[in-house]
Order: C-alpha cells, then sequence, then structure tokens
C-alpha cells in the first residue's frame, strides 16, 4: 500500500525548471504543500501560480543554495510558514566542461558548491527538524556521472560522486530516527542544465546529448522519486540507476 502523501509539506530545490519544476507539479498534484526555492524569483512565481491555479497550495522561495544561509533561510522559511518538513528534493544543479588545465578554479567551485555544498547545507538544515518531527523523507538528484567520470566533466563528476558519498553516509545517520534518504542517478535527461556550461562548443554538444530523441524526459525522473516517497515506511529504495532505453555499449 502508498503511503498516503496528502497534507505532507514538501521543499524542492532547483526548482525554477527541469526535474525540480516537474516534481514540484506532481507532488502538489499529489496533494503535498510544496516550498519551491531557486535562483529566478520570476520563474518560481509562474510556478506557484501554476500550481495554485490547479489547486494546490505553494510558497515560493528565492535564494541560492551554494550561500549557507540562503540553504537554512529556505528550510527554516518553509517550517515557519507551512508548519513542518516531510520531504525534501535536492534538485538543484549545474554543469562545466573541463579538466584540470582547462577550468578556472572559479568554475571548480561554481559546480561543487551548488552540487554538493548546496545538499549539504539544505540536508542539514533540514534534518534536526525531520529528527524531531519523528522522520521524513530526503531525495537527492545525482547522475550517472556520479558513478562513471571522464575528464571533460571533471568537476561535475567529482560534485556528483561527492553527492553519492554523502547520501549513503546520511541515509545511515537518518535511519535511526526515521528518515529516509534515497538518490536518483539519472543519464540524459531534456533539461537546461546544459546552459550553465561556459565553453559554448560543450555547451551545444551537452544540449544535443539531452535533448534528442532517445533522452529522458523530467517526467520520468519524477515518476522514480513519487515511487521512494510513496513507499511505506518500513521500506527504503535507497538509490535509483535511470538512463534511457538506448544507453547501451555498442555491438562489437
Amino acid at each position: 500500500m502508498s503511503q498516503q502523501l496528502s497534507g505532507k509539506v514538501a521543499l524542492v530545490t532547483g526548482a525554477s525548471s527541469g526535474i525540480g519544476e516537474a516534481v514540484a507539479l506532481e507532488l502538489a498534484a499529489a496533494g503535498v504543500v510544496v516550498a519551491v526555492s531557486g535562483r529566478r524569483q520570476e520563474r518560481l512565481d509562474s510556478l506557484v501560480a501554476r500550481i495554485e491555479a490547479a489547486g494546490g497550495k505553494a510558497l515560493a522561495l528565492p535564494g541560492d543554495v551554494s550561500v549557507e544561509a540562503d540553504a537554512t533561510k529556505a528550510v527554516e522559511d518553509t517550517i515557519a510558514q507551512l508548519g513542518r518538513l516531510d520531504i525534501l528534493v535536492n534538485s538543484a544543479g549545474v554543469n562545466e566542461a573541463g579538466g584540470i588545465e582547462s577550468l578556472t578554479l572559479e568554475q571548480w567551485h561554481k559546480v561543487i558548491d551548488i552540487n554538493l555544498m548546496g545538499t549539504i547545507y539544505i540536508c542539514r538544515a533540514a534534518f534536526p527538524h525531520m529528527k524531531a518531527q519523528g522522520g521524513g523523507d530526503i531525495v537527492n538528484i545525482s547522475s550517472t556521472a556520479g558513478r562513471r567520470s571522464g575528464w571533460q566533466f571533471a568537476s561535475y563528476s567529482t560534485s556528483k560522486f561527492g553527492v553519492t558519498g554523502f547520501t549513503e553516509a546520511l541515509r545511515q545517520e537518518g535511519g535511526q530516527c526515521g528518515i529516509r534518504v534515497a538518490i536518483v542517478e539519472p543519464g540524459a535527461t531534456a533539461t537546461e542544465i546544459a546552459g550553465s556550461i561556459s565553453d559554448p562548443k560543450w555547451r551545444e554538444a551537452i544540449q544535443h546529448h539531452t535533448h534528442n530523441e532517445n533522452a529522458m524526459e523530467s517526467q520520468d525522473i519524477v515518476d522514480a522519486i513519487m515511487l521512494i516517497v510513496q513507499l511505506p515506511r518500513r521500506a527504503n529504495v535507497t538509490r535509483i540507476l535511470i538512463q534511457p532505453t538506448t544507453d547501451v555499449a555498442p555491438m562489437p
């Protein structure tokens, strides 16, 4: 039997577009009150309007998760205005292309600070509240780049390998107090993440990779997230790898 979601409260980061936006809409449709966080105020306002027009309830919380104060404020504002926090989905993310010589330290910091430290900041702020209320669900969005690396995307893979390690450690800690922690690792998915790549050639290449006819849609990833949060509390799907059907090694 699925866990009833209606009336629960969720915070979704990276909700301005892509997977974050899609999961916010799906949670709201299931009766969850959703706080949406991101750096683009106008996108968040539009998302809240769509949710409310469909009969749901949502709260826009603009901010940058790579800034600890912003991340903490998103959690605190969610609880202050909505009363509790049952579900946290960390979907904020950026990418860069290049190796140890071609990427600047500023670019390294951009990717790691948003993808990894942003996830840590939000989880660190949310964890004690979930613990005090007797449980909750944390879902961190990683990538297949958190399983296999390539020099062209050194900073992105580093950040996602970090998210994987952090999530497993948090799962072990959270399981002792009723907090389920899971990671979802999507392959090529049609989102806006390629737009964060500075190099125009790599930006175009990744846009093609994530927007061809074989790539997944954000809704495919959302379906995996919904499976995680709707399971009975005794069960925790800790890790989901989801890839395009055609993402296979070529025949010799």
